[in-house]
């Protein structure tokens, strides 16, 4: 598995790198042997940064990937979690919750310490809070050893500059923007690469809008968006190829995005994976897809706090 440097911090990850959001149930329901095969799958094809947070599953992914993992020696795999959100409606990034949050997610991934601790999904709360309660409780737990480097995530745009302008991060985490569809994330690369942060990508599907796969009840994609990416996907059928590989070889092949985040329970699709970006990337198909998604190119919705996101276009 290729490897590239994660911005300053030393560390490099592997250009695809597995996502434990599905062992918390979020797309489906899963069995926990079918999550221990997919963990130790993702593991044996090279995807050794594992990413994770107490809300997916509401703490069942950190408790099943702590299970998963308790018998794998900790130095052959690079582990985030996250905090601050922990349910759909409940947010808490308060110092003293912060303190409290690294200890129970050390507990449950059975470990005595997190590579990359990110604050999740911050634009759903007053922002400031982040620059002035939250990091400097989270360096804290970096100076005890706990974590050992730190970041944000969300998935407005403007989060990342509202934060790095107060001050410095190790790492940032954005979804859904650097896909066949949104590549809104490149746009922020020159400013990220002036601020020294490790660059990682994720949802190279966009949740399952780029693939095959039925999306889950709580997308956001409006009708004219799904249409148009059924379309995509239907012509990548017509030509022999599935819309999800050609999303995750795109989606891998910046050399900006240190790696791509993708997740499944499923042990076979994670395979599927490792091989996929093995293979050249279909330069003509890759062109006619993006055609065909042009009309909603860089769509994006709403999330958290209108005042934390950025402006609808016209």
């Amino acid at each position: 598995m290729q490897t590239r440097p994660l911005g300053s911090t030393g560390l490099e990850l592997p250009i695809l790198s597995y996502g434990a959001s599905s062992l918390g149930r979020e797309f489906r329901h899963v069995e926990l042997p079918e999550a221990l095969e997919a963990v130790h799958a993702a593991l044996d094809c090279g995807l050794n940064y594992i990413d994770t947070s107490p809300y997916y599953g509401r703490g069942m992914s950190e408790v099943l990937l702590g299970i998963a993992l308790q018998d794998v020696p900790r130095d052959s795999y690079l582990l985030s979690t996250k905090l601050g959100r922990y349910a759909a409606r409940h947010f808490d990034f308060s110092a003293k919750r912060v303190e409290e949050s690294v200890d129970v997610s050390l507990e449950r991934l059975h470990t005595d310490h997190i590579d990359i601790l990110f604050c999740h999904d911050i634009e759903f709360v007053d922002m400031q809070q982040i620059v002035d309660e939250t990091l400097p409780a989270l360096r804290r737990q970096q100076e005890q050893g706990k974590v050992r480097f730190v970041g944000i995530s969300g998935y407005p745009m403007n989060i990342f500059r509202f934060i790095l302008d107060q001050t410095d991060l190790d790492v940032v985490l954005s979804y859904n923007h650097y896909t066949l569809q949104n590549t809104m994330f490149a746009d922020l690369v020159p400013y990220l690469k002036s601020k020294d942060v490790g660059i990682i990508n994720a949802a190279p599907f966009s949740a399952r809008l780029l693939s095959n796969s039925p999306l889950p009840s709580w997308h956001k994609a409006t009708p004219e968006v799904r249409e148009v990416c059924r379309r995509a996907s239907e012509h990548c059928t017509k030509n022999g190829s599935d819309i999800a590989k050609l999303a995750l070889q795109f989606s891998i092949a910046n050399p900006d995005m240190t790696t791509c985040v993708a997740g499944s329970a499923n042990a076979g699709r994670v395979r599927q994976w490792a091989e996929w970006i093995k293979e050249p990337i279909d330069e003509q198909l890759l062109r006619e897809v993006r055609e065909i998604l042009a009309p909603i190119h860089n769509w994006f919705y709403i999330e958290g706090r209108p005042e934390n996101n950025d402006p609808q276009p016209d």
